[in-house]
């Protein structure tokens, strides 16, 4: 969500079942043991059954390549029709999202993912309510995906707005739950919207804060991940660089 814009620099082959591309085509090939061939990596499909034999800590891998294509300008073509067309038959997503709603970063773009690949709730200032919770867990309980991904990002509005004790109809509520993230940043500079330094490192603790609030709040997918079905786990998207900085 941006309250105060800061300015940065910063053939479709695949169907939309190659998750995440042709890397993931072909990892997900050697996962169930079947011969890597050009047609596996362009044009076969991730099945219900490659994506449940993928553990958590690949899916994240496959996330993390994703956006180094991204922030490299090596991002795949992608033929959305063809990915739409295909999905509509069914589902098989690997992870939920739950990141800001700022349009400078929007999930399935900078991860270079494509139609089905994952769940992605957006809200500002990336926090968690029962709402969202549900969906995580139907996302990960009745759907299959293995991770729960919370991704803040740099120079955020909400952040911005909660550092500020800003007051806006509906909004006032929402910045309160963001809030405990600033008092809890320890910071020895300038406390203010207009230090960016401080800004980031708020809205890093309040993806760590709001990750210890899913775990907290979902003994449902807290569980999950102590069976070690799913992860948790936060990151950082920097708008300047394209950058995600991912972390447990």
């Amino acid at each position: 969500m941006s309250m105060q814009r800061r300015s940065c620099s910063c053939s479709g082959f695949p169907s939309r079942r190659n998750f995440l591309g042709t890397s993931l085509g072909v990892a997900a090939a050697a996962i169930v043991g079947t011969a890597v061939t050009s047609e596996v990596a362009f044009a076969g499909s991730l099945s219900k059954a490659q994506r449940d034999k993928m553990t958590p800590d690949q899916i994240l891998a496959l996330m993390k390549k994703g956006n180094k294509r991204f922030a490299s300008g090596q991002r795949q073509d992608h033929n959305y029709l063809r990915q739409q067309r295909e999905s509509a038959k069914g589902q098989y997503p690997a992870a939920v999202l739950l990141s800001c709603i700022d349009s400078r970063a929007p999930a399935e773009t900078i991860m270079d993912l494509r139609i089905g690949d994952v769940f992605n709730s957006r809200i500002a200032g990336n926090i968690s309510n029962p709402d969202i919770l549900g969906s995580m867990e139907f996302a990960c309980k009745v759907m299959g995906a293995k991770v729960v991904l919370v991704m803040g990002h740099t120079s955020c509005g909400a952040i911005k707005g909660a550092i500020d004790n800003a007051e806006l109809g509906n909004l006032t509520a929402l910045l309160a739950k963001i809030k405990p993230a600033v008092e809890a940043t320890q910071y020895a500079g300038e406390r203010s919207a207009k230090n960016y330094a401080f800004v980031d490192m708020v809205a890093r603790k309040n993806v760590e804060l709001t990750m210890a609030a899913i775990r907290r709040d979902s003994p449902v997918l807290a569980g999950m991940e102590s069976s070690g079905a799913i992860k948790i786990a936060g990151s950082m998207y920097n708008l300047e660089t394209g950058v995600i900085d991912f972390f447990a």
